[in-house]
């Protein structure tokens, strides 16, 4: 029973999730088989949340005047170890939003959660098993286990997407232009996913290469 009424799924990945093939979000990306239909994460994470960090006017002169074009920075997450992070441009506001919400939930990455503070005991899923690093322009933001208890430290962008992705306790450092939002979001989304990155199996990373490669087997 599909929760999209009218998808008809174009990719591979998609068929096998409409056909209950594929049954959860840690599968789909298991698979290896790129995620290319935000539906796909709408089916597997149907509890979702998105939250628009910044929203900015770019303004462009053309042959004829100046056009004015939104761009927004936003992040979902199901504040249960599920995050994806985008940026979107649109002529509207509402458009811009839409368009990196999709893109984001096509970005979804598995959020390596733990309890790496020694403080803590094992097995528990309050922070994560090691430090994280990101870097984006000029910001360099670092994600570091903490105890159970002691909450978010960190700059208000940061904590948004650390409680989006379900972390509840960390430290987080940040330097270089922290000013900007999209760079900072950007960084703290590129830490966390470098931190998942470190325990993707071998086999689903060949089977990742392989399909953007475009070979099968």
């Amino acid at each position: 029973m599909s929760h999209n009424d009218g998808w008809e799924p174009v990719t591979r990945l998609g068929k096998k999730v409409q056909e209950g093939e594929i049954s959860s979000m840690e599968e789909a990306l298991e698979s290896g088989l790129p995620l290319k239909e935000h539906e796909i994460v709408d089916q597997l994470l149907p509890g979702m949340e998105d939250e628009v960090l910044d929203i900015n006017m770019v303004q462009r002169m053309t042959d004829s005047g100046r056009r004015v074009k939104f761009r927004c920075v936003v992040v979902v997450g199901n504040r249960d170890g599920y995050l994806g992070y985008a940026e979107g441009r649109d002529d509207q506001v509402g458009g811009a939003i839409q368009k990196a919400i999709e893109v984001a939930k096509l970005n979804v990455i598995s959020v390596d959660r733990g309890s790496g503070s020694w403080e803590d005991q094992a097995g528990g899923v309050n922070s994560l098993t090691r430090k994280a690093e990101g870097k984006a322009g000029s910001v360099e933001v670092s994600v570091i286990p903490a105890p159970q208890g002691l909450g978010l430290a960190g700059a208000e962008t940061v904590r948004n997407i650390l409680e989006l992705a379900g972390i509840q306790d960390a430290w987080t450092q940040s330097n270089g232009n922290t000013r900007t939002t999209v760079n900072l979001a950007k960084a703290t989304f590129n830490a966390l996913e470098n931190a998942s990155q470190a325990r993707t199996p071998d086999r689903a990373r060949r089977v990742q290469r392989e399909a953007e490669d475009g070979v099968s087997n």
